[in-house]
């Protein structure tokens, strides 16, 4: 087993002597790559973004944006990382003192004032920029005209460029002083990368090969292994380890709180948690895959789930959370469990005995605790086939996107020549645990798909759970969130109907 090393910028750097806390970010600037900024280190302005070279889901290879303030270095061993300052020389076919077309557009379109978020939001940029798909169905002549900064055509969609550009891509970044206008108009100003650009050309090779990793350091320990056989033994030799995958959860605990573990596992590479079967019968999404991973393979195949992924967190934050970790924290107002009780999905724990399946409704005993074990961990999140025809998934909280709900809630609902065969319904934020609506679900079931019906189930909802007074929102408010989100739900069916 090899000293840990990271490939920066095209050149290897060890990690060593750094401890095994240390995070992507302190690893570069101590490095002398300061345009890597600390804003928030809890990965919710962007000002850290760096490039990661990841298995592509189009290409062999695709630069996926994260935070460096979250991720620890040694979980990037063998990795290859590319910061801002190397991406004018990469992206520029090697030519020294050009910059990079994002960065040429950025400039030219004055997106930086103060400069401090400017180079986060030049690498989530470039991961858009080089999506293999981006261009594929856009039309860079069409729509808008991005020379002249101006906004998309009547009827457009305002978050998608005329160059295919998604504005998600940046929502994960944040800036004080500039304004987000000229921002936009740079990303929707830029073109497809040139033929001879090297990272367009890395990303038609394989990324690089997962590594064992075993780095110890003044008493502390980060520790890959190469399967999940391995993985387990070690788990039931550490079981008071702590378990990462993107790090999205652990990472703002050893930033905020400062959080030392005396034994942290990785296991995001793992390629038995990082499957995707579709079957006649369930859809299995390996624990270890990220949510960008599942959105993009996945396709709008469970639309629920494609309805929850753009009100998760940000871009940046999907690029590293995973499904697996999201459950394994047992937090009441995660954004997945009331999507996942919805569709009645189970959990798949694994440890070195073997496995079992355990239904989510029955994984969480209290808060933040779970049935799963010391020693063993999510292997995968089954889903059942057929899926309900009506689904929605609504999260109340003060900003629409990149924020923690104060209450979500989602529907999985059969509704047959007018009568409520089935009733699923998921609720975040108004209990110790993600729970199921019961009570509700027995107050709709077998009954007519009306406005009588609905009014009766939403009072039933809105006493559902015990819903608490903090700073985001108050108990009255949550109970009415819960009612009205029924009556919404009821109004969306009818309009689509009616139509």
């Amino acid at each position: 087993m090899t000293a840990p090393r990271i490939t920066v910028n095209g050149t290897e750097a060890p990690i060593s002597p750094a401890a095994p806390h240390t995070t992507v970010l302190d690893f570069l600037r101590e490095r002398g790559l300061t345009g890597t900024k600390e804003g928030c280190a809890e990965g919710e302005c962007g000002a850290c973004a760096v490039l990661v070279a990841r298995p592509g889901t189009n290409e062999p290879t695709d630069w996926v944006a994260v935070n460096a303030c979250l991720l620890p270095a040694a979980a990037l061993d063998g990795q290859e990382v590319v910061t801002s300052e190397g991406l004018a020389t990469a992206g520029a076919a090697g030519s020294p003192g050009t910059l990079h077309p994002v960065q040429e557009e950025m400039a030219v379109r004055g997106g930086s004032q103060c400069g401090y978020c400017t180079p986060g939001f030049v690498c989530s940029m470039a991961a858009e920029f080089y999506r293999p798909d981006r261009c594929a169905h856009a039309d860079l002549t069409g729509g808008s005209d991005p020379t002249e900064g101006s906004a998309p055509a009547e009827g457009a969609d305002p978050e998608h460029g005329p160059n295919g550009f998604d504005l998600h891509a940046l929502s994960g970044n944040l800036c004080r002083c500039t304004g987000y206008r000229p921002i936009r108009d740079a990303a929707f100003a830029v073109g497809a990368p040139a033929d001879e650009d090297p990272l367009a050309q890395r990303r038609e090779q394989s990324p690089p090969v997962p590594v064992a990793t075993e780095y110890v350091r003044d008493g502390s320990a980060f520790l890959r292994r190469n399967t999940l056989g391995e993985t387990l033994r070690l788990l039931r030799e550490r079981p008071d380890a702590v378990v990462v995958a993107g790090s999205t959860d652990w990472g703002v605990e050893v930033n905020i709180r400062a959080r030392r573990a005396d034994c942290v596992i990785a296991v995001d590479r793992l390629d038995e948690l990082r499957e995707l079967r579709v079957g006649s019968d369930s859809v299995e999404i390996g624990a270890a895959l990220t949510l960008t991973e599942i959105e993009r393979r996945l396709d709008g195949q469970v639309p629920l789930l494609a309805e929850l992924f753009p009100q998760f967190a940000s871009r940046l934050i999907r690029n590293g959370a995973t499904l697996g970790g999201n459950l394994g924290t047992g937090s009441p107002i995660g954004d997945s469990p009331p999507v996942l009780l919805a569709l009645e999905a189970s959990v798949v724990l694994a440890d070195a005995d073997g496995e079992r399946l355990v239904p989510l409704a029955d994984y969480f005993t209290g808060y933040r605790q779970s049935v799963r074990r010391p020693g063993e961990l999510i292997r995968a999140v089954r889903v059942p086939l057929p899926l309900s025809p009506v689904m929605a998934f609504h999260k109340i909280a003060k900003r629409r996107f990149d924020d923690i709900s104060s209450v979500a809630v989602a529907f999985a609902l059969d509704v047959e020549d007018g009568i409520v065969r089935k009733a699923r319904i998921g609720l975040g934020g108004v209990a110790a645990t993600p729970i199921r609506a019961l009570s509700t679900e027995e107050a709709l079931e077998g009954r007519a798909w009306t406005a009588q019906t609905v009014d009766a189930a939403a009072r039933v909802l809105r006493a559902e759970g015990t819903p608490l007074n903090d700073q985001r929102a108050s108990a009255a408010y949550r109970s009415a969130m819960l009612g009205q989100s029924l009556l919404k739900l009821y109004a969306q069916t009818t309009e689509a109907v009616s139509s």
